[in-house]
């Protein structure tokens, strides 16, 4: 799976080495990403995933880009100039009806600067254009402004009641 490149992102899809070193290996991580590792990597929301979307790769490396992405951008510190500043991705391979779940978080200091709107966006195209694949849905609680701007800027429509308790569902088709 190659990466995926917006105007200030380089997105780059989770491996099951990757992922496993989220856990366990910053510098190791950030050497294979090509970037600075903040210290508070990875994200809370995701940290219980991990184990999951580890397995499900090494069981099924050829779903690598169907699970999650880590958010690069150039400036900051590290000897390339990038910094890793956000991640999300899928909760696997398009159901048999053609739908992906998009998810997505991004580190507390980076918030607030359109990076998750332009890898939303990038993530959502991308997944648009794979065989099988003719709608991305999100699930947002309507307290999460922050996440209901980039559904809105992201051309997500409205769907009703999500499945998780208190969210609504947002969707996007092609």
């Amino acid at each position: 799976m190659s990466h995926l490149h917006t105007r200030r992102l380089r997105l780059v899809p989770a491996t099951a080495e990757t992922t496993a070193l989220e856990l366990s290996g910053h510098d190791q991580l950030g050497v294979m990403l090509g970037c600075t590792v903040p210290v508070d990597w990875p994200l809370d929301d995701a940290r219980d995933a991990l184990p999951m979307f580890e397995a499900a790769l090494r069981d099924r490396p050829d779903e690598a880009g169907w699970w999650g992405w880590y958010w690069i951008t150039a400036g900051g510190a590290g000897p390339s100039g990038a910094v890793l500043v956000g991640g999300g991705g899928f909760l696997g391979p398009p159901n048999a009806t053609g739908l992906v779940v998009v998810g997505y978080s991004t580190l507390a200091r980076y918030r607030r600067l359109g990076f998750a709107a332009e890898a939303v966006d990038a993530l959502t195209v991308h997944a648009l254009s794979q065989p099988g694949v003719r709608r991305v849905e999100a699930e947002c609680h309507p307290h999460n402004v922050s996440s209901l701007g980039v559904l809105r800027r992201c051309r997500f429509e409205h769907l009703g009641p999500g499945d998780e308790a208190g969210t609504q569902r947002f969707g996007r088709a092609t």
